[in-house]
């Protein structure tokens, strides 16, 4: 693993790179208020393992990279697309295979539509459809919702670990155990890294996508692989069954009883559907 931090239009990115850069690059985009530590370093390893250069970055407001004060981003959704290349042109890489899991499945899909010759593949993970009139769609699980409702002490610790932890609980598939004991220690290490969660709930943001994005998802050239498990409660299945179907020759792979989230349990899976997806364009 390499650290790299790109100073690019008065932001920082903090980015980590795994394999070697000879091999087609990879490069992975997490969801809303979490840091690149959300894409786990042994993920990223098994994936390198497969003949692939992986970065995984913190984007702006999450990690170490560029925060803004609370409730004042000084960005919206089309910065975070941006800084997709602006990651990729840090790292001297004209075009990547991308995969982005919830938020960043959706950041992926306009980057592939913005710059279509400088994403080779798009892999999304537990998102939804960009542009697409989602009302018809099943919400949200209840139970998440009515979580969602209660407002964390984003400045205190022990409130913000515990909150994140139950969300983590209530996100969690019907596949395999919820892990509390390593699901917290976890969030208590990103937390310390970086340095609470304050800004990243900035992030809310960037579900304002706007309309340049509407009703383009036939348009998209890079092939698409959407990955989503049947249990998800965040973005029900039908989501990622709406996404595959809106893009020309998209693939669907379903996770039975995968939730929003990436377990170990389905690494190898994914892993490896990524790695067979980026393999065909290099």
């Amino acid at each position: 693993m390499n650290a790299r931090t790109i100073r690019i239009d008065d932001v920082e990115f903090v980015t980590e790179a795994f394999g070697d850069p000879v091999n087609p690059p990879v490069l992975l985009i997490m969801g809303g208020m979490a840091s690149m530590l959300w894409w786990p370093e042994e993920f990223c390893r098994r994936l390198a393992e497969r003949r692939r250069f992986v970065i995984r970055y913190d984007q702006r407001d999450s990690g170490l990279s560029t925060k803004y004060p609370p409730g004042q981003p000084g960005y919206i959704f089309e910065d975070a697309v941006d800084d997709v290349f602006r990651v990729l042109d840090g790292y001297g890489i004209f075009a990547a295979h991308i995969a982005g899991f919830s938020l960043g499945g959706m950041v992926g899909q306009a980057a592939a539509l913005k710059n279509p010759e400088r994403v080779l593949s798009l892999t999304t993970i537990s998102s939804s459809p960009v542009g697409v009139d989602t009302s018809h769609l099943p919400a949200s699980g209840e139970a998440w919702m009515e979580h969602m409702k209660v407002e964390a002490d984003w400045s205190d610790r022990a409130d913000a670990v515990a909150y994140l932890v139950e969300d983590a609980r209530l996100t969690a598939g019907t596949a395999h155990p919820f892990d509390e004991a390593g699901t917290r220690a976890f969030i208590e290490r990103d937390f310390d890294r970086s340095g609470g969660y304050l800004s990243a709930t900035n992030h809310s943001i960037l579900f304002e996508v706007g309309e340049a994005w509407r009703d383009r998802l036939h348009e998209m050239k890079a092939p698409l692989l959407v990955v989503h498990g049947t249990a998800d409660p965040v973005f029900p299945p039908e989501h990622g069954e709406a996404l595959a179907a809106a893009v020309p020759g998209a693939r669907l792979l379903k996770l039975e009883g995968g939730g929003h989230e990436l377990h170990p349990g389905h690494w190898d899976r994914i892993v490896a559907a990524i790695a067979e997806h980026s393999g065909k364009i290099n």
